[in-house]
């Protein structure tokens, strides 16, 4: 085919009068199930007062396994309570932290 003939071939009218197809990408449901690992491991490391930590890291840890077998209302259930957890851990480990910051100070400032 010659240059010219190739190029006239492409501008020129399509050869095919069907209508053209589009395409569409469906993604699972299964990646927008959040299992809260990385939060949960940080929670009990670092946070865990009361044990919630490791509650949550439990809950964490059955939502994905709840996943993987492509049980995704339990993993739902499962992933919604351990974000529960997660948010009391934060809440408490920091109320505890800054106690243990402010009741030494103020301690220190009332023998001084």
């Amino acid at each position: 085919m010659l240059k010219e003939e190739h190029e006239v071939a492409v501008v020129g009218a399509p050869h095919n009068p069907a209508p053209p197809m589009s395409t569409m990408i469906h993604f699972s449901s299964e990646t927008s199930v959040p299992d809260h690992v990385v939060w949960s491991l940080f929670n009990t490391l670092f946070m865990n007062s009361s044990c919630l930590g490791f509650i949550a890291f439990a809950y964490s840890m059955t939502s994905r396994d709840r996943k993987m077998v492509g049980d995704l209302t339990r993993a739902q259930a499962y992933a919604s309570t351990t974000k529960c957890l997660n948010i009391w851990a934060l809440i408490v480990g920091i109320i505890m932290t800054v106690l243990l910051i402010i009741i030494p100070v103020l301690i220190f400032q009332a023998y001084r």
